[in-house]
């Protein structure tokens, strides 16, 4: 194997890694907001107010994620 394939090899199981722990962070936050709306209706405003900030850094993972893995191959391009 060539340095080029152990790349797009590394960035592919790296980003695929990294999109599944985000999936599953963003997963188990969505349960856990929906699950405290159940038990509470009335906080739902402030329930969902406060869930938001842990989901959008959640998704700045997976977006690093992708942009770290293009950068790796365009590197050893």
């Amino acid at each position: 194997m060539d340095g080029i394939s152990l790349a797009y090899m590394g960035a592919g199981i790296g980003l695929g890694l990294a999109v599944i722990g985000a999936g599953l962070g963003i997963g188990r936050a969505a349960g856990s907001i929906a699950e405290g709306v159940a038990r509470q209706p009335s906080a739902a405003a402030a329930i969902t107010g406060a869930a938001y900030l842990p989901i959008f850094l959640l998704e700045g993972v997976a977006i690093l994620a992708e942009v770290f893995a293009l950068l790796i191959v365009l590197k050893s391009a």
